[in-house]
């Protein structure tokens, strides 16, 4: 089958130029070839994402993250001291993507008018010029907003859609391997971002935070980048119950490739995923399961997060660059799935959920 558009609703663009010091704008056997002897993250010679690789795949739309988090005190995940630090790192994160905007490499979408320009753009005008890569601006974790106006500020630089935690306790919501219902300022962030119509992403969300959300928010819900409990058994993971609740709230799941949520076991720095046998079948075993508990193909899609703190040492050994996200669609044909159902997965959920949930201008 002949490649298909594709928007994948998670990539961390900016982290990597700026935490990971990624030219995006180069090839990736240059950005990997001056990795070469670099030690300070494990991912480092094994990137997977640059421009280039995205236009090869055809991927012309993603959601791009700001993401910064705050650590009190006595917690020991990576992070800023202080919630004015982490705002100036997200700020930092937003003058990178206009400079990709300035260099032609990138083009904000931040309303139905400039998606459906964009969407012209690759999918009916087939001039061999360079085409901007699409975002959509997400926040992954909301520790940087330092009051409740800071979102507001935010939403009017074009941020639409927002996390409120990540891993560990937040300053809004606890996420991934912690436990309690939204704080009082995190009901307030949720009740803002209603009124600004903005998109909450549920995706990192504990259990109990996760269903504190749905209690208090009327608006568009999606889930960026999650995969599903019943393969690997952890609070990361949607279990069957949640992803029953946002298919009833019509929301999207993007399925990610982060190999330790892909294969039971998975052990950091030691499994590889040869040896796990982790591949593109089981990113479509996680689409397959989604639509099976749809009923439709109406619900799944690509939320890679590749190159978000991991490359190919921990991710589908059938991935070499990002490109190679198009092997899937082959997966899923040979599966039975029809062509209307693959093209939703690839592009269409996504598309049809931003045109009603984006403003008008």
């Amino acid at each position: 089958m002949s490649e298909l558009f594709i928007i994948d609703a998670h990539l961390d663009l900016s982290m990597n130029a700026l935490e990971w010091n990624r030219n995006l704008c180069e090839s990736i056997c240059e950005i990997n070839r001056r990795e070469i002897n670099m030690t300070d993250k494990p991912d480092r010679g094994k990137a997977t994402v640059s421009f280039e690789e995205l236009r090869k795949g055809n991927i012309g739309l993603v959601v791009a993250t700001q993401i910064a988090r705050y650590v009190a005190p006595g917690n020991p995940l990576a992070g800023w001291h202080s919630p004015e630090q982490a705002w100036a790192q997200t700020q930092g994160q937003l003058a990178w993507y206009k400079a990709m905007e300035d260099a032609g490499e990138m083009v904000m979408i931040k309303d139905k008018k400039s998606l459906e320009a964009h969407i012209d753009l690759w999918m009916n005008n087939h001039s061999s010029a360079k085409k901007p890569i699409g975002y959509v601006l997400s926040i992954e974790g909301a520790d940087s907003f330092i009051t409740i106006d800071h979102l507001e500020r935010a939403y009017q630089y074009g941020l639409r859609a927002a996390g409120p935690a990540h891993y560990g306790p937040g300053r809004y919501a606890n996420g991934t391997d912690s436990s309690g219902r939204l704080n009082a300022a995190g009901q307030s962030l949720l009740r803002k971002m209603d009124e600004l119509k903005m998109i909450l992403d549920v995706t990192h969300l504990n259990d109990d935070a996760f269903w504190h959300a749905l209690e208090i928010y009327q608006g568009y819900i999606w889930a960026s980048h999650n995969n599903c409990r019943v393969f690997v058994d952890h609070n990361r993971q949607f279990s069957d119950n949640m992803i029953k609740e946002l298919i009833a709230r019509n929301a999207v799941i993007g399925l990610a490739l982060d190999a330790w949520m892909m294969v039971r076991g998975w052990i950091r720095g030691v499994s590889t995923p040869k040896s796990m046998n982790c591949n593109l079948e089981i990113m479509a075993n996680n689409i397959d399961h989604i639509c099976q508990l749809a009923g439709n193909a109406r619900h799944a899609a690509i939320g890679s997060d590749l190159d978000g703190a991991f490359g190919t040492e921990q991710c589908p050994y059938d991935i070499q660059t990002i490109a190679d996200i198009q092997k899937v669609f082959r997966i899923l044909k040979n599966r039975g799935y029809n062509d209307d159902d693959i093209k939703a997965v690839a592009h269409g959920n996504w598309l049809n959920f931003m045109q009603k949930a984006l403003p008008c201008e």
